[in-house]
């Protein structure tokens, strides 16, 4: 995917030129931004964010219509769209300004109590899978699949198995696969964050308060929700994890799926086996199939 240079002097002529009333407020990146979109600072209460590439602009529109009407519904803040910019100063796609969110990402923050924690975010997917979704996007480009059938990463997942194959137990990892596969979603379809994460979500005073990045937004099987119960909680916060979320054990399956599948593929795309990020996917991996097994 080819990505344009998105800085800072690009964004202050955008929102120069398109929002003069915040002409004048500083811009500058934030500390943490992401890969899907550029994001910067708008004075001390908004951020800019830019998708990065083409695929990533299909989720501005949504954001901007869903977001507000799937707020009053959760327990905890999500972003609030502002306004959305429009392409220009070369720059192709449509882009957005919403209000800021104070908080420190999960992935460095201290937890109080990450039990609790494990609570707080089942009931926000509760709460999430709870709001009717009439209307709602179907799983498609825009959220990469999420919330769709999990067969669409089925030749990506067997071909990194297979890169993978001197390293690992790969009849065991093709059977979890294969199980997950073998289920599906026949309920209503539901709401889908489709990138519950531990960098997509903020702690304030070592708890959760907020839910970021709603670019995979959808509606449709939930299980795409789960990975984290493999990719960041264990013992005693997996378990609080899948007790308090109302759902049966083939979306679990399923779940794993998804989990594996990121796994397997990110594992297979280093050269070098035995750098930290490798090392935390076969950690999952091993993870997902000893969870299988239980």
């Amino acid at each position: 995917m080819d990505r344009l240079i998105i800085d800072v002097p690009l964004v202050r002529r955008l929102v120069d030129h398109q929002f003069p009333q915040w002409k004048g407020l500083s811009i500058f990146p934030v500390a943490v931004s992401g890969w899907d979109n550029r994001t910067f600072h708008l004075g001390e209460n908004m951020i800019v964010r830019m998708p990065s590439a083409a695929e990533y602009a299909l989720q501005v529109e949504k954001e901007q219509k869903w977001l507000p009407k799937l707020a009053p519904s959760l327990p905890v803040s999500i972003p609030t769209p502002l306004a959305i910019g429009e392409p220009g100063e070369s720059y192709p796609w449509k882009w957005s300004i919403y209000r800021w969110l104070e908080g420190e990402s999960a992935a460095s923050a201290p937890i109080t109590d990450l039990s609790e924690f494990a609570v707080s975010l089942a009931h926000f997917l509760n709460a999430l899978q709870s709001i009717d979704a009439s209307g709602g996007p179907a799983p498609g480009l825009h959220s990469f699949y999420r919330g769709g059938s999990l067969s669409t990463y089925d030749a990506e997942t067997r071909k990194a198995m297979l890169a993978l194959s001197g390293q690992m137990d790969v009849d065991a990892i093709t059977e979890v696969w294969v199980t997950a596969l073998a289920t599906s979603w026949n309920k209503t379809p539901v709401w889908v964050h489709g990138d519950v994460s531990e960098g997509n979500l903020l702690i304030k005073e070592g708890r959760l308060s907020s839910v970021i990045d709603f670019g995979q937004l959808a509606v449709g099987d939930p299980a795409c929700d789960l990975a984290m119960t493999w990719t960041f909680f264990k013992g005693k916060s997996r378990q609080a994890f899948r007790q308090h979320l109302l759902l049966d054990d083939a979306t679990w399956a399923r779940g794993r799926g998804w989990a594996l599948w990121k796994a397997l593929i990110v594992a297979a795309g280093f050269k070098n086996p035995h750098n930290a990020e490798s090392a935390k996917c076969w950690h999952i991996m091993d993870e997902v199939l000893a969870d299988y097994k239980r």
